[in-house]
C-alpha cells in the first residue's frame, strides 16, 4: 500500500537569527524565528511524513513547549520521525520539496540540504528532491518577512526499509 504526504511550513524572518534550511547554515544578513532551528524545509518534510502514515504533525511528536528541543536540530527531528513511522512499518519511496523566499538566493545551496536530508533519513540522493523559488515580491515571502517550505512524500507499507526491487538505488 501506498500513501501521500503533504507539509507546509512557515516562519518569520528576523536579524540576530542564524538561517537553517534543509541542515545547511545559509550565509545571510537575517534567520529565522522558532523553537528548535525553524528549518522551515526539514519541518514541512516532517509533516508530510506524519501525514502520509497519518500520525499527527510536527507539534504533536515535537511540542513547542517543550524545552528538550529548544534550539535543536531539525535534521534530528527528521531522523526520528523516520523512527516513528518505521515502527508503523512506513518506508519513504521519495520527496518532493521547495522552498518559497524571495531572498537569499539558494541554488548553491541545494545539493547540500539534498545531502542532509538524505543522510539523515539514510536514503539514497536520487529519492531527496529540493527546489527553490521566489513568489515575485507578492505575499509575506515576497515582502520578504518570512521563508515557507512545501513537501510531499510517497511512503510505503512493509516489512522492509525501501520500496520492493529499489534497495540499490
Amino acid at each position: 500500500m501506498n500513501r501521500v504526504g503533504t507539509g507546509y511550513d512557515l516562519h518569520r524572518l528576523a536579524e540576530k537569527k542564524d538561517l537553517i534550511l534543509g541542515g545547511v547554515k545559509i550565509d545571510y544578513h537575517l534567520g529565522l524565528e522558532g523553537h528548535s532551528d525553524a528549518d522551515v524545509l526539514v519541518h514541512a518534510l516532517i509533516d508530510a511524513m506524519l501525514g502520509a502514515a497519518a500520525l499527527g504533525d510536527i507539534g504533536f511528536h515535537f511540542p513547542p513547549d517543550d524545552s528538550r528541543y529548544r534550539g535543536i536540530s531539525s535534521l534530528e527531528l527528521l531522523k526520528e520521525t523516520k523512527a516513528i513511522i518505521g515502527r508503523e512499518r512506513w518506508y519513504i519511496i521519495n520527496t518532493d520539496t521547495v522552498i518559497i523566499a524571495e531572498r537569499p538566493r539558494l541554488s548553491s545551496y541545494i545539493e547540500r540540504m539534498r545531502a542532509n536530508i538524505a543522510a539523515a533519513l539514510a536514503l539514497p540522493l536520487c529519492r531527496i528532491s529540493v527546489k527553490a523559488t521566489t513568489t515575485e515580491g507578492l505575499g509575506v515571502c515576497g515582502r520578504e518577512e518570512g521563508i515557507a517550505a512545501q513537501a510531499v512524500v510517497l511512503v510505503e507499507k512493509g516489512t522492509h526499509p525501501g520500496p520492493a526491487g529499489h534497495e540499490a538505488e
